[in-house]
């Protein structure tokens, strides 16, 4: 009696937890929740902003399904994309997305779960990337326009989700890597290596030009200084020599006997300067005359 008892006890404790089991559930403060009947939603559990209706829930048992939603804000890396550039240039593009569900009963109804929400806001995020940055060249994606072309796909991919019925809100949008593939890599780097072996030529040749042209100035400035100088010390030269002859020939004509000794002198100094000069000459030769009796002789 009293073992059928406990068995019986036993068995409604059983059930009773099941059906616990199946009509309490929790919902998370940072989660929001949606009631499904049969497949469709029949209500919302803490989706409304502002209002934390969070905590110990209650559904029907064995009919109702509940189906949890992350409520903050969700990050999802698109896979790379390659992209044809306005200038025909291939780049491949890593992005990545920020967005949170604002209305899970449309997000469950277009999307459904957590992987077909992923595909889909991929496939439109690689689709607003090649139509934006196509038609933007690659030095603009790189880095001249990158800012401005960001915030252009951003928008774009918003008003997709918006025109899509997919419950989110798309809060940023970033480009991570927008680099040439592996194979144009080595092809762009020998004609920008070409490039700038051309400008370091052109460079080069400028600077040998300037300093030809330098050198020539410098040459011509020489020769012009040397020029002037050369007249300066002939006119000075041919000055002293007018003055020198005019001075000679004023003492000269004051005492013809000291010219006659000057003259003398000058002929000894050129005919006897150099000490091994021999000379041949009579002993009564006029040569000699100042050497036997001085200035005086006649």
């Amino acid at each position: 009696m009293n073992s059928s008892r406990l068995m019986a006890n036993g068995l409604i404790l059983f059930l009773a937890v099941i059906l616990a089991t199946n009509t309490l559930f929790v919902v998370d403060q940072r989660q929001q929740a949606i009631v499904v009947r049969f497949g469709e939603p029949v209500r919302v559990i803490n989706a409304v902003p502002g209002q934390n209706n969070a905590g110990l829930q209650i559904k029907a048992p064995f009919l109702e399904n509940v189906i949890l939603i992350d409520k903050r804000n969700q990050t999802l890396e698109a896979d790379q994309e390659e992209i044809i550039a306005s200038d025909q240039e291939r780049l491949v593009v890593d992005a990545f997305i920020r967005f949170r569900v604002t209305n899970p009963l449309q997000y469950y109804r277009t999307l459904r779960d957590d992987r077909t929400a992923a595909d889909r806001i991929e496939r439109l995020v690689n689709s607003s990337l090649r139509q934006v940055l196509g038609s933007a060249t690659s030095s603009d994606i790189i880095s001249g326009q990158r800012s401005a072309l960001m915030q252009k796909t951003l928008v774009d991919v918003s008003r997709r989700a918006t025109a899509s019925r997919l419950g989110i809100e798309i809060i940023d949008l970033r480009i991570k890597r927008a680099d040439l593939p592996t194979a144009n890599q080595e092809a762009v780097f020998r004609r920008m290596q070409t490039s700038r072996q051309q400008e370091a030529a052109q460079i080069r040749a400028v600077g040998e030009q300037g300093k030809r042209e330098i050198i020539a100035g410098a040459d011509k400035e020489v020769a012009i200084t040397l020029a002037t100088a050369t007249e300066e010390a002939e006119r000075t030269r041919g000055e002293g020599d007018g003055k020198r002859v005019a001075i000679f020939a004023k003492s000269f004509g004051r005492d013809p006997s000291f010219a006659a000794f000057y003259r003398s002198m000058k002929a000894y100094e050129t005919a006897l300067g150099q000490g091994d000069t021999t000379m041949v000459l009579s002993p009564d030769s006029a040569f000699f005359r100042y050497f036997e009796k001085g200035p005086g002789a006649k």
